[in-house]
């Protein structure tokens, strides 16, 4: 794992969490899984099932948001026969603790175990797509790099290779971090990543620049990688100005990694 260490300690945090305690009930056919990630802390997963025995996609949200904020986005998996799973971050939604880049890599373990074992419980398919948005691109990108032998693919819509471009390109501070190694020990990892791989991001995507997307694409291992750019699309429009686009390569992307495990 890249060492975090130096950016926890930071300012650096303030501009990269934006944690909420904002919960809703759970809507129908939804349930919440407490996991626990230490001692004192778990972390919410909200599992949204439309057929158990259909693909399973675990989704890890962007910075600002919260679990239940998919409670509308959900149907629109549905509709295309997936199910997903939402994990929320320290500190986030009903979740306990204080989040930190050394804890949203960690945990992501915990809570990808956590998640299988949960539907092997119930007798229900465990193998997963790992899917990211943003900051979720992190976590996803690590769960990615260390169990593809329990993965169908990756899915990352507005994502980076590493923090750090993010923090250049926001000029976020963060001083006396090795931000050089962080970022090549990111590109390294994305280099042995050889999942099928689809890649969904903005044209005018600003806070997030396109050219992170085409960064991932062009490091991954993978043989199979597909980048989708939605036109005229932003960081926080994509499903707004390309639904049926986004949805559309969705869809065919989980359906031909379902059938042969390779796009």
């Amino acid at each position: 794992m890249p060492d975090y260490a130096l950016l926890d300690n930071t300012d650096t945090l303030m501009f990269i969490f934006y944690p909420r305690k904002y919960s809703t009930p759970c809507p129908k056919d939804a349930f919440d899984l407490a996991i626990p990630v230490d001692s004192r802390v778990s972390i919410i997963c909200r599992f949204y099932v439309r057929n158990p025995q259909g693909p399973w996609i675990l989704f890890f949200h962007g910075n600002g948001e919260v679990v239940s904020e998919y409670d509308t986005i959900a149907p629109l998996y549905h509709q295309r026969g997936l199910n997903l799973i939402v994990a929320d971050y320290r500190g986030y939604g009903s979740s306990g603790g204080a989040p930190t880049l050394t804890h949203l890599v960690q945990d992501s373990h915990l809570l990808f175990q956590g998640v299988r074992e949960e539907l092997t419980r119930r007798g229900w398919r465990n193998d997963l797509w790992i899917m990211g948005r943003s900051l979720g691109s992190i976590p996803s990108l690590e769960l990615a790099y260390h169990h593809q032998d329990h993965l169908r693919g990756l899915i990352l819509e507005s994502g980076f290779p590493s923090v750090v471009s993010i923090i250049e390109h926001l000029e976020i501070p963060a001083e006396g971090a090795d931000l050089k190694a962080i970022h090549q020990e990111c590109l390294r990892r994305i280099e042995k990543i050889s999942l099928p791989s689809l890649i969904i991001h903005g044209e005018v995507d600003t806070l997030v620049p396109l050219s992170e997307a085409r960064t991932i694409h062009e490091h991954l291992g993978s043989k199979s990688k597909e980048l989708l750019i939605i036109p005229a699309a932003s960081h926080n429009d994509l499903l707004y100005v390309g639904l049926q686009e986004y949805f559309d390569a969705l869809g065919r992307f989980v359906e031909r990694t379902d059938v042969s495990g390779t796009a």
